[in-house]
């Protein structure tokens, strides 16, 4: 899982973020948000960004010598693709109408974007309950959109590459499990606690739906360094999401 310093990520929400301005687009002007890529040619390249809020975003330009890979590779093999979820600051440039004057997309700067981790949710058992873990995770916000649950998380580590997972027991879910219990696991893998690092991370909700209903309820739970409980109880209504 990659792991961004405290103060970059927050050097990166200082960046103004706000309402499109109706008068004009500034190239001052920034946006950071969530959102999921749509590749929608490959020659030549060309992407489609599904923003969290329902924007739409089709990048014209880039920032990078080597626009859309990932900050600090250039791995071609780091390439975007379908289904990726993104962190990105953007500019827009200009927009394009539909014939119902609603705005159908924006035409953007990208000026950088993060793959963000995204994941499904694994039912723990006895084989992989030791590379699950069970190490502490400070749980700093929690929230929804669409199909997926999101977490920004902090962790202390140094050296070692740690792991992130959302499990639930093994067996079939029934309408009378709800609701569904989920835990957020850490695997520090033995890293010393000396920096403070921060991240998001995503799950997708599909894998706890139950046949005959369009919604489940669930509540998620964690511990922190104090051994502090988080709890957190959402619907999930696949029925509006799929």
């Amino acid at each position: 899982m990659k792991k961004y310093v405290l103060i970059i990520l927050l050097g990166l929400f200082f960046t103004v973020t706000g309402c499109l301005d109706d008068d004009g687009y500034s190239l001052n002007d920034m946006w950071v948000g969530f959102g999921m890529v749509e590749q929608v040619n490959s020659d030549p390249m060309d992407y489609r960004i599904h923003m969290d809020n329902g924007d739409v975003l089709m990048p014209v330009a880039s920032g990078y010598q080597l626009p859309w890979y990932y900050q600090g590779t250039n791995d071609p093999n780091s390439r975007l693709k379908s289904g990726d979820r993104i962190l990105i600051n953007y500019t827009v440039l200009a927009d394009k109408t539909g014939d119902d004057g609603n705005i159908d997309l924006y035409h953007v700067k990208v000026n950088s974007v993060k793959k963000i981790l995204l994941k499904g949710i694994l039912d723990i058992t006895e084989e992989n309950s030791d590379s699950i873990g069970s190490d502490p995770i400070i749980v700093k916000d929690c929230w929804q959109t669409d199909g997926l649950l999101n977490f920004e998380i902090r962790y202390w580590g140094r050296y070692e590459v740690h792991y992130i997972n959302l499990v639930k027991e093994p067996g079939d879910l029934t309408e009378e499990n709800q609701p569904v219990e989920l835990e957020l696991r850490h695997n520090a893998n033995g890293d010393v606690e000396d920096i403070p690092y921060s991240a998001f991370v995503s799950f997708r909700l599909d894998e706890i739906q139950i046949a005959g209903l369009d919604s489940v309820q669930f509540r998620v739970t964690s511990k922190d360094y104090e051994g502090k409980e988080f709890e957190y109880e959402g619907v999930y209504r696949y029925g509006e999401n799929n």
